[in-house]
C-alpha cells in the first residue's frame, strides 16, 4: 500500500512582518535581485532590535557577541522541555539545538512527550555525532519538508557543509523562509500523530504552554519550496513577499556558515560581500573587547573577523588580513585560529607579537581563566627576546597547570633550543613530542630541521620522509621532509622540486619557502636566491630571516649598498638575533670600520651567551672578532680570540692560520712556523698559508734576529765565521794527499 500523502496547504504562514531590512523599500519579486548579499540588512536589524527581546522577534540571532554553544548537540545553557522518562532514553533527547535561541516560556513541571519530528531531530543529531552524514541529511531533509523551520534548515545546511556539498548548503541558507515559525495546532500528519513543534526550535512561538506541552498535532501550512532559476533568481508569490526572509538575513551564524561555503567554493568576492570588507559591528555599542560573551563560548563576530582575514589572504591583501586576525583575537581571546595565523604566519615582528599578546583583554573576557590563556599564548611566541619571561612562563605552565607532557608546552621548550642552535637537545624534545602524538604540525619542521643539521641522523630523516608520505600524502609537511632529505644529500634540483610542491599545497608554509631559496644559495645561484628570499619576505612581513638571507646573498655578490639596506631592515624587525648582529659586523668590517665591527661581534657573542647556545656555532664570530683586533693592531686580544676558537675546535684551519699570523707579527717566528705547519696539515693546498710559511722561514733565516739562530748573537756568529775561514785558508797551503775516503777541502767565503 502507498501511504497517504501529506495534505496540501495544511500549513499557513501567519502575516507577521519580517525582520527590518534596508532593502524593504525595493521590489521584492526576485530574491536574486532584491536581497542584498552585503551585511547591511542584518546590521540594520541588529541596530533596530531591542536586545532584551521585547520589541524584536529574534534579538539573540542577531547578537554578534553570542556563540553557537547552545546550539551544540552536546550542551546548552538553557532549560528544555522534559519528556517522559523511559527506559533507554538517549542523552541527546534533552538538547534543543536552537541556533536562534528565541525567548521561550516554559513551566517547571513540563513532562511532554516526544513527537515524530522531535524523534527525527534526535536521529539527525545522533547521526552527526556518529559521522553518519548521509543519515543526518536524509532525516534532516524530511524534517525541513514538514516544518519549514529555519532552525532545521540551518542544521541541514551544517550537514551539507560537513559532506563538502557547499553549493547545496549555500542555496539552502539563501532561499526564503518564514520570518517567524507558525504556531502549533492540531492536525494529523501522514496518518501519524506528531507533537508540537519544539518550543526551543529556531523561531518557534507556542501560543499556550498549558497542559504540560503534551503531544498534539500540527495544523499549519508550510510555504512550498521554490525552485531557483537562472543566476540564482527565485520568484516569490506576492502574498508571501512581506513575511519571508533569508537565513543569512535572520542570523549571524547563518551568514557566517554561508560565507564559509563560498570560501570553500573559491568565491572570494562573494564571500567578502557576504561578510563585508570590514567588521560591520565594529562601531556598535554592543561590540568590542570589553563586551563579554553572552554564553561563555566564542563570539561569532570574532569567527567572522577570522574568516574575513582568510579571505584577505586569498586576495593577496596581507596587511588587511593581519588587521582582521588582530581584531578577531581582540574581540575574543579564545579564538586560537586567529592567534595561529598571526604567529605561525609571522605577520608581526617579535616586539609587536609580545606587546599585542600581553595587551589583550584576558580579564574582561575570561576572568577565571585569564592567567592560563595568557601564559599558553605567551609560550607560543618567538624566543629571540624576553628569555627570562619565557622561562618563567614554561615553569608556571608545568608547575601550576600540570602541562609537563603537553605537546604545545614541550614545543615551546624545543623552539627555545632551536633558536639557540642546540640541535641535539632540540631533537630530544621533538622526539618526545612525536612519541606522544604522531603528527604535531608545529613540531615537525623543527624535528626535520634538527635531523638535517645532525649528520648522523640523515638516514633517519630518509625513513621519516617515506613514512610521512605513506601515512599522510595530503599533508605538505610530508613532502617538505622529502625535500629536506634531498637538500641534506646535496641534490638541489630534486629538493627544489619538492619544496615547490609543498608551497603549492600550502602557500603559507614558511619553512618550505626559505628552504626553496636555500637550494639556490647552496648551488651558487645567488641572483635566484635573492629573488626567492625577497618573495618570502613579502609573504611573511613579520619575519626578519628572509631579509637577513637577502643581505647575506648580497654580500656574496659584493652588492654592499643593497646588503646594508636588507640587513638594516632585518634589524628593524628583530634586534635580538645574534646571527643578524654578526652579519652587521661583517658589513662594518667590509666598510673598514673595524672598531664598530668588533663591537658588533662582541654584542653577538653576548646575545649567544644569554641564550646559552652551543659554542660550536659561534667559532666564526670569535674568528671575526679576532680579525678585527688584528686589524686594529691589538695583537694580544686577537691572539686571545683565536685561541678561543681553537679551544672550541682544535682542528680549525683558519683559526690556526690566523693565530700563526699573530705570532708572526709579534715576532714569535718559531711559534708562527709551528702553527703554519699545523694549519697546512689540515688544509695542505692552501696557497696563502704556504706563502706565509715561506715568508716566516725566510724571515727566520735571513731577516730574523741572530740571537735566535746562534748563541752569543751577531758578534759571536761573525767571530765564528772568521775563525772558520782562517782554518780553511791555513789548510789550503798544505800539500793535498788523495786518500780513499779522504776529506775534500772546503772553501768558506
Amino acid at each position: 500500500m502507498t501511504s497517504t500523502p501529506p495534505p496540501a496547504g495544511a500549513f499557513v504562514v501567519p502575516p507577521i512582518p519580517r525582520l527590518p531590512s534596508t532593502a524593504s523599500s525595493r521590489n521584492r519579486v526576485s530574491i536574486g535581485s532584491s536581497f542584498s548579499f552585503g551585511p547591511q540588512p542584518i546590521i540594520s536589524s541588529f541596530s533596530a532590535a531591542d536586545m532584551s527581546g521585547s520589541t524584536h522577534s529574534r534579538p539573540l540571532a542577531l547578537d554578534p557577541n553570542r556563540s553557537m554553544l547552545p546550539s551544540s548537540p552536546r550542551s546548552s545553557l538553557r532549560r528544555y522541555r522534559r519528556a517522559k522518562e523511559s527506559i533507554g532514553r538517549h542523552p541527546l533527547a534533552n538538547d534543543s539545538m536552537d541556533v536562534f535561541q528565541d525567548t521561550e516560556i516554559e513551566s517547571d513541571n513540563d513532562d511532554g512527550e516526544w513527537g515524530m519530528i522531535d524523534r527525527m531531530r534526535l536521529w539527525r543529531h545522533d547521526a552527526l555525532m556518529q559521522h553518519l552524514y548521509e543519515t543526518a541529511a536524509f532525516w534532516g531533509d524530511k524534517i525541513l519538508s514538514w516544518t519549514n523551520d529555519p532552525n532545521d534548515a540551518f542544521w541541514l545546511a551544517q550537514t551539507y557543509f560537513m559532506t563538502h556539498q557547499y553549493a547545496r548548503a549555500e542555496r539552502l541558507l539563501t532561499r526564503p523562509f518564514p520570518a517567524i515559525t507558525p504556531k502549533a495546532q492540531n492536525a494529523p500528519l501522514n496518518g501519524l500523530e506528531h507533537g508540537v513543534v519544539d518550543d526551543t526550535t529556531m523561531g518557534s512561538q507556542v501560543a499556550d504552554t498549558k497542559g504540560k506541552g503534551k503531544e498534539g498535532h500540527l495544523d499549519i501550512s508550510i510555504m512550498p519550496r521554490l525552485p531557483m532559476g537562472d543566476a540564482g533568481m527565485m520568484k516569490i508569490p506576492e502574498e508571501l513577499q512581506d513575511s519571508v526572509s533569508r537565513l543569512v538575513d535572520m542570523s549571524v551564524a547563518c551568514r557566517y556558515l554561508a560565507a564559509q561555503c563560498q570560501v570553500r567554493q573559491g568565491n572570494w568576492t562573494d564571500a567578502t560581500e557576504m561578510l563585508g570588507e570590514a567588521n560591520p559591528f565594529r562601531h556598535s555599542a554592543r561590540s568590542g573587547p570589553s563586551v563579554p560573551n553572552v554564553d561563555g563560548g566564542i563570539k561569532v563576530e570574532a569567527s567572522m573577523c577570522h574568516l574575513r582575514g582568510i579571505l584577505m589572504l586569498k586576495l593577496n591583501r596581507g596587511d588587511q588580513a593581519k588587521l582582521c586576525f588582530m581584531e578577531a583575537l581582540t574581540l575574543d581571546v579564545k579564538c586560537y585560529d586567529a592567534f595561529d595565523q598571526l604567529i605561525s604566519g609571522e605577520m608581526m615582528t617579535p616586539d609587536e607579537e609580545w606587546e599585542f599578546v600581553q595587551g589583550l583583554a584576558y580579564r574582561e573576557q575570561t576572568q577565571d581563566d585569564a592567567d592560563f590563556v595568557q601564559l599558553i599564548y605567551t609560550s607560543q611566541l618567538r624566543k629571540y627576546k624576553h628569555t627570562e619571561e619565557h622561562a618563567l612562563t614554561r615553569r608556571r605552565l608545568v608547575e601550576e597547570f600540570g602541562l609537563s607532557d603537553n605537546p604545545d608546552v614541550l614545543f615551546s621548550f624545543a623552539d627555545v633550543l632551536y633558536t639557540q642552535f642546540r640541535w641535539a637537545d632540540c631533537y630530544v624534545i621533538t622526539t618526545r613530542i612525536l612519541g606522544l602524538v604522531s603528527i604535531h604540525d608545529s613540531t615537525m619542521p623543527l624535528h626535520i630541521a634538527c635531523m638535517y643539521h645532525l649528520n648522523h641522523l640523515h638516514s633517519k630523516l630518509f625513513i621519516l620522509a617515506h613514512e610521512l608520505v605513506e601515512r599522510e600524502p595530503e599533508n605538505p609537511i610530508s613532502w617538505y621532509a622529502v625535500g629536506v632529505w634531498y637538500l641534506a644529500s646535496g641534490k638541489w634540483p630534486q629538493a627544489r622540486q619538492y619544496f615547490s610542491k609543498t608551497s603549492l599545497m600550502d602557500p603559507r608554509f614558511g619553512p618550505a619557502w626559505i628552504a626553496f631559496a636555500h637550494t639556490f644559495a647552496m648551488e651558487g645561484e645567488h641572483d635566484h636566491a635573492v629573488t626567492a628570499y625577497s618573495t618570502c619576505a613579502r609573504m611573511f612581513t613579520g619575519s626578519h630571516l628572509p631579509l637577513l638571507f637577502v643581505g647575506m646573498e648580497q654580500i656574496m655578490l659584493s652588492n654592499h649598498s643593497l646588503a646594508d639596506e636588507a640587513l638594516n631592515a632585518a634589524y628593524a624587525a628583530c634586534d635580538g638575533d645574534p646571527l643578524l648582529i654578526n652579519e652587521l659586523g661583517v658589513m662594518a668590517f667590509t666598510h673598514g670600520d673595524y672598531q664598530r665591527a668588533a663591537d658588533l661581534f662582541k654584542r653577538s657573542l653576548e646575545l649567544a651567551q644569554v641564550t646559552q647556545s652551543s659554542q660550536m656555532s659561534w667559532t666564526i664570530t670569535y674568528l671575526n672578532l679576532g680579525t678585527c683586533y688584528r686589524k686594529l693592531k691589538d695583537y694580544e686580544m686577537a691572539k686571545t680570540n683565536y685561541q678561543r676558537v681553537l679551544e672550541i675546535e682544535p682542528q680549525h684551519p683558519q683559526g690556526l692560520g690566523y693565530l700563526a699570523m699573530v705570532y708572526h707579527q709579534l715576532g714569535e717566528i718559531d711559534k708562527a712556523i709551528i702553527k703554519y705547519h699545523e694549519a697546512l696539515s689540515i688544509d695542505p693546498i692552501n696557497g696563502h698559508l704556504i706563502e706565509l710559511l715561506n715568508l716566516a722561514l725566510e724571515s727566520d733565516l735571513c731577516c730574523g734576529s741572530l740571537e735566535k739562530v746562534y748563541p752569543g748573537g751577531e758578534e759571536a756568529f761573525r767571530a765564528m765565521m772568521v775563525s772558520l775561514k782562517t782554518k780553511v785558508l791555513d789548510a789550503s797551503k798544505k800539500p793535498k794527499v788523495d786518500k780513499p775516503g779522504g776529506d775534500v777541502a772546503m772553501s768558506v767565503g
